[in-house]
């Protein structure tokens, strides 16, 4: 069995942003057949949220392992990003997808299962590839 890299975190994380962008796009057209265009949207709306927390989890650390590279000494030249940039970053985009629950809530009419399962996509595929990675 071989060692886990801060490198195939990574990789897992973006796969699970990839996968999370695949089945939206596979599910869409589904969800807008069967409950209407509005729940397909709620699914979009939905899905963006949760693939965008993924990004900026991977972002907090990949910053955070920065820092401890360059704290143990091996991370060499490389500089090292502003925490507080991540962190503003991470409130930006939370009050973002606050902002578009909002309105996606109070404008369309559609399945709030729908919107349930956009948010769940990103959760479901990062244990997928939890799961790949337990395996190899």
């Amino acid at each position: 069995m071989r060692e886990m890299r801060d490198e195939d975190f990574k990789q897992a994380v973006v796969r699970a942003i990839t996968l999370t962008a695949i089945a939206t796009v596979a599910l869409l057209p589904v969800v807008a057949w069967r409950m209407h265009w509005q729940s397909a949207v709620y699914l979009l709306v939905g899905a963006g949220i949760s693939a965008s927390g993924l990004y900026e989890w991977l972002q907090m650390m990949t910053t955070v392992m920065e820092r401890m590279d360059a704290a143990a000494g091996e991370g060499g030249s490389v500089p090292v990003r502003p925490v507080g940039r991540v962190v503003m970053g991470f409130v930006l985009r939370m009050g973002l997808a606050v902002a578009v629950l909002y309105v996606t809530l109070t404008a369309l009419d559609g399945s709030l299962y729908a919107l349930a399962g956009g948010l769940m996509l990103g959760l479901v595929m990062l244990a997928i590839q939890a799961a790949r990675m337990m395996r190899a």
